[in-house]
């Protein structure tokens, strides 16, 4: 019975990420993959992976053998050699050669992710202290706010510091530009599934962009220290067919205000000054 609750738990620590795009207790690893931004980055993270652990283990295999090959009893008579061209040459260029290799996918994984020229459509993220709101400027221009659910309210409790009142919806295989900024202090919206952590700065725009791969449900939290309130700004992504999602466009084009709806029906006078004589 020990032995198989300890399998369950190393299966746990040690196994695969869920399905699921929330943090999971013991999670160690990514969280599934649900972009092909995230799907870059982790395949990255695995070639780095792979090239440390070789170089770590040939500097352990370097290291052994220098010890039990010029150890006293062996090499009585050290040598007195100061320069060796051959190594020197060596040390400094197969670094380099590595450094390289690292940058070519690094560097195409950043252009990649940097912005989407041909977007199927925008969302445009504001952050505030302390909570989000959107703006769909694409359909309709409707815009809301979306503040944590307190966890006495949450039927999953599970889903503490994770669950908004009103998620932002949007479709699966589209591209999606992703326009951000704040009104007050610096804050980061960030959604680990989807690979998207950027800034977001008051009187700065600043532009990413994310193509969901699968339906689901994908958390995110403001990753920047903002205020006292910093850790109860979560972010909530429901990703849908692009049918479901024009549905919800319908209704919340109803539901939400629109972000150029004026405040009254009485028109609005510009005053100007009258040109100098």
């Amino acid at each position: 019975m020990r032995l198989a609750a300890l399998a369950a738990l190393l299966l746990t620590i040690l196994g695969a990420p869920a399905l699921a795009g929330e943090p999971l207790p013991w999670q160690i690893g990514f969280q599934e993959p649900g972009s092909p931004t995230m799907e870059g980055i982790v395949g990255f993270h695995t070639m780095l992976l792979w090239l440390i652990s070789a170089i770590s283990l040939f500097v352990l295999a370097l290291l052994l053998w220098v010890i039990y090959r010029y150890r006293e009893s062996r090499n009585p008579t050290p040598s007195r050699t100061t320069h060796n061209t051959v190594i020197e040459v060596a040390w400094t260029v197969i670094p380099v050669i590595i450094l390289v290799l690292v940058f070519i996918p690094s560097y195409r994984l950043m252009v990649y992710a940097d912005r989407a020229e041909d977007a199927d459509m925008t969302l445009k993220v504001i952050g505030h202290q302390w909570y989000w709101s959107y703006e769909y400027p694409d359909h309709g221009n409707f815009t809301f706010d979306a503040t944590m659910v307190a966890e006495e309210d949450l039927e999953d409790k599970s889903k503490r510091l994770l669950e908004t009142d009103n998620r932002v919806v949007l479709p699966v295989g589209k591209k999606i530009r992703l326009l951000l900024t704040a009104d007050d202090v610096l804050h980061s919206w960030g959604v680990p599934s989807l690979g998207v952590k950027l800034d977001t700065v008051p009187g700065r725009l600043n532009e990413t962009w994310v193509e969901i791969t699968r339906e689901g449900v994908y958390y995110g939290f403001c990753s920047e220290l903002c205020g006292v309130n910093h850790s109860y700004m979560p972010i909530a992504i429901e990703a849908v067919s692009e049918d479901a999602f024009n549905a919800w466009v319908e209704k919340a084009q109803e539901e939400f205000a629109r972000v150029d709806e004026p405040a009254t029906d009485s028109p609005v006078h510009v005053a100007q000054t009258a040109p100098a004589e």
